[in-house]
Parts: C-alpha cells; sequence; structure tokens
C-alpha cells in the first residue's frame, strides 16, 4: 500500500444532506430531481451517496452530470469520508449527499447512519417526510428527529428544514405547514402526489440508470415538479461547509490488485465502487475495461482481472455462451494474472449458475463453485474480514453482502477471508481460492 500523505484542507463548495425518517419515503427522487433542478440554474452540483449503494450514485450522475462517491459511515475510516467528500465539494457550487435508510438507522451494532456522517462532515440535514397519511402529527414526528440529533450522548445532529413530499393537496399542504410553525422548523416546500415522480425497481433496488431509455426526460419532468413546489433559493441558503481539519491526512487506499488492471464493466459487472478504482489509479496502477457481454475478454496485458458484483444472473445465458469473455478469463489465469471477483463476479468464476427459472447455464469454470437464483434468499449485512493469505489484500478489511444467490456446492479450495458480521459475531469462511483465481460474495470497501 502506498503511504500516507498529507495536505491542506480544502472545504469547497457547501453542502447539504438530505434525509429521511425511514426508507421509501421518496428521497432518493427528489434528491434527483433536486440535482437536475440545481443544475439547469447554472450550478455546478456535486453529489454523494452514503451507504454502500452501486446504483443510486449512477441516478446522481445522470442529473448532475459529476461521478457520485459512496460516502460509508460505517465501512469507511473517517478520514476516507472526509478525503471524498472534500474532493467532491473542491468541483461545485454546492454538494448534496443522499442519505440512507432513516436518518438514525445504522448498521446492526448502531453506527454508521446518516445522522454520523452529517455529524462527522457538519453537514445540515433537510428531512424529507412522506406527509401522505399524516397532517398535524407531522410536527412531533419533526420534533422528534431535531431533538433526537441534541442527546447528550451523541456528536450534534441539525435537521435546518424540511421537504414535505407526497402531499395531496394545497388544503393537506396547509393543514401540514400549520403544524410545523409551532416547532418553528422551515418547510423548504411540499411536493404533490405525482405518478411522474417514480422509478421502477428490481431484487437489489431500482432498475440500473443505464437500463432506463428514457431517463433524462424523467429527470426533466422530475426537476419541473420538484423546482415548482420547492424554494430552491432558501435551500440553497442553507448550505454549509464542510467541517474538515486545518490540516489532514489523505489516508492510505486499499493496494491495487496489480499494475495493468482489467475490469469488467457492463450491465451484468456495473457494481464497483469508484472510490477503489479512483484509488487504485492514484497509486500508479492502469486500468483498462472490458465487456464481457459483447464477449470481450480482458486485455492481453493485465496482470490481474477484476470482476464487480453486478447482475450476471439475468444474463447468464448470454455470459455462458460468449467463449471470447471464458477463454480471456482462462487466458489471463494461465498466464499467473490474479482473477478475483466479487459477489456476481464471483459467481461467474464458478462452474455454474442455475437461474430464477431453473435453467443451469455453465460459467467459467476456474472455481469449485455452484450457485442458484431458483430458490432466492437474502444476505445482507456489513461484513468485517481477514484475508487467509496476502491476496488479494493483506491486513483486515471492511465490506458489504447483498445478494440472493444460494451456494448449492462448493468443491476442495481454500477458503478467501475469515468474516464476523457488524457486532462482531463470527461467520462462515467467506470465498474460495484455486491458484491466482479467488473470489466471494463480500464487496470491499475499505482497510481498517
Amino acid at each position: 500500500m502506498s503511504s500516507a500523505t498529507r495536505r491542506s484542507a480544502v472545504s469547497g463548495a457547501p453542502g447539504l444532506l438530505l434525509a429521511a425518517p425511514q426508507s421509501g419515503s421518496g428521497k432518493t427522487v427528489l434528491t434527483l430531481a433536486l440535482l437536475r433542478a440545481l443544475a439547469r440554474r447554472g450550478l455546478c452540483v456535486a453529489s454523494a451517496k452514503v451507504g454502500p449503494d452501486y446504483i443510486d450514485p449512477k441516478f446522481h450522475e445522470a442529473a448532475s452530470g459529476l461521478p457520485c462517491p459512496n460516502l460509508d459511515p460505517w465501512a469507511m475510516r473517517p478520514a476516507l469520508l472526509r478525503d471524498l467528500a472534500s474532493r467532491q465539494a473542491a468541483k461545485a457550487d454546492i454538494l448534496i449527499v443522499e442519505g440512507v435508510m432513516g436518518l438514525y438507522d445504522g448498521a446492526a451494532d448502531g453506527t454508521g447512519s446518516t445522522a454520523d456522517l452529517a455529524a462527522l462532515l457538519g453537514l445540515p440535514v433537510i428531512l424529507i417526510v412522506d406527509a401522505a397519511r399524516q397532517a398535524q402529527s407531522v410536527a412531533a414526528l419533526v420534533r422528534g428527529f431535531r431533538d433526537h440529533g441534541h442527546e447528550p450522548d451523541r456528536e450534534p445532529v441539525r435537521v435546518a428544514g424540511v421537504i414535505l413530499n407526497r402531499v395531496g393537496s394545497e388544503r393537506h399542504a396547509g393543514m401540514l405547514k400549520a403544524s410545523l410553525e409551532t416547532i418553528a422548523m422551515p418547510v423548504l416546500g411540499a411536493v404533490p402526489r405525482a405518478a411522474d415522480l417514480a422509478l421502477p425497481e428490481r431484487h437489489l433496488g431500482l432498475v440500473q440508470a443505464g437500463e432506463h431509455a428514457d431517463l433524462d426526460a424523467f429527470l426533466e419532468r422530475a426537476a419541473d415538479i420538484v423546482a415548482n413546489a420547492v424554494d430552491l433559493d432558501a435551500l440553497a441558503r442553507l448550505a454549509a461547509p464542510l467541517a474538515l481539519p486545518g490540516d489532514h491526512i489523505a489516508p492510505t487506499r486499499l493496494a491495487p490488485l496489480g499494475q495493468r488492471i482489467a475490469v469488467a464493466r457492463d450491465e451484468a459487472f456495473a457494481f464497483a465502487y469508484p472510490h477503489l478504482l479512483e484509488g487504485w489509479r492514484e497509486q500508479g496502477a492502469e486500468l483498462s475495461f472490458f465487456s464481457p457481454l459483447a464477449d470481450e475478454g480482458p486485455a492481453r496485458e493485465a496482470d490481474a482481472v477484476y470482476l464487480p458484483g453486478g447482475y450476471p444472473e439475468l444474463h447468464a445465458g448470454l455470459l455462458a455462451h460468449n467463449e471470447g469473455f471464458l477463454a480471456g478469463l482462462k487466458s489471463a489465469a494461465d498466464r499467473r494474472a490474479l482473477v478475483y471477483g466479487e459477489c456476481g463476479g464471483y459467481m461467474v468464476l464458478g462452474e455454474a449458475l442455475t437461474d430464477a427459472q431453473g435453467t443451469i447455464h455453465r460459467m467459467a469454470g476456474l472455481l469449485p463453485l455452484e450457485t442458484s437464483f431458483e430458490r432466492p434468499k437474502l444476505h445482507l449485512g456489513y461484513r468485517r474480514l481477514t484475508p487467509c493469505r496476502s491476496l488479494p489484500w493483506a491486513g483486515a478489511l471492511t465490506a458489504h453482502e447483498f445478494h440472493y444467490a444460494s451456494v448449492l456446492r462448493t468443491g476442495d479450495a481454500p477458503a478467501l477471508f475469515e468474516a464476523c458480521d457488524a457486532e462482531g459475531t463470527r461467520r462462515p469462511t467467506m470465498g474460495l481460492v484455486r491458484g491466482v483465481v479467488m473470489g466471494s460474495f463480500a464487496h470491499v470497501i475499505d482497510g481498517t
């Protein structure tokens, strides 16, 4: 790993954090609409997404025009969080961070919430409240979230304003605003219920941004609705500079898998963390990209191959028949290039994948592994990992597991990682290693 470097902190643009009392409140669509609406005003708008989410950041990028990193307060060290946030703020006129789940919801150990990130970065919180099934009770709800941020056992969190979502009528909006006036909470807008403010979903979240032929039209419609309902000037005035040390350490990043890394990238292999790839480049690695769905193999000069997660189960039939891709993986392993797969990439390195309809598809056959989606079962949670060998990384790691696949069979091969969950409870070992080929269901996020 490269050594840490010291540099002066530049706070850059002021920022806001958009959060909600619970999942399903509509914060992703409102975030996208606000990003596009602010960008249409001529502002350079940067964004970030809290938590281990691969899908929402691509929607952010489509809405704002800038890449969107993850900020994960459970899995990332504070120095990395500050560094990534300050880099984003330095690019823009305003930084908009979208939270995850409810404002105070974190991992199973109670840490890593959106509120924890707000406290670390000093960002004011705008609470997006789904008001569809309430009226005067909204004040009690918002007061609780506001006051909880000032409990003596936690770092302060400031709820600076509210956006009311899924409001039924002007009369409904009036009741909600009158209630919030009693607790002196600024209401930045009341967004009406609208069929245009909906995106399709599948089992791992939203359907990917790249699969929407009319995504730009959707973003324009959403921006029209939200710009008409939200006081954008008042919203921007609430933004505050990042709370950064005057001089901070840019943290050591995870070491690159090799000097020349071939990265699979298409709709089947879309789940690669931007900060991971960026860190490899900054340490001198050269990255090339190839599409398994287009029957491309990794570059012949690559000394490492990275198969990130994604949705290979939706394209298993095509992948099974893409001989150029499969032969390219085998050739890489034969010349002793390190071949590493995460989650979907791990399954493709195995011998067979059974899809949801029960059809068995041949995979690369580089690891003794058979997986299935025929009887989907959710596997979800943060993981602490210790490599059982020095590759792909040395030292303890943080990671996230999220998939519906089941393992039908594993052969005789060593495990890749020792593992425990967020609460420190030991879990079964993860992954397999066969020579230079290795992988697991874990999405690695940072070192510790």
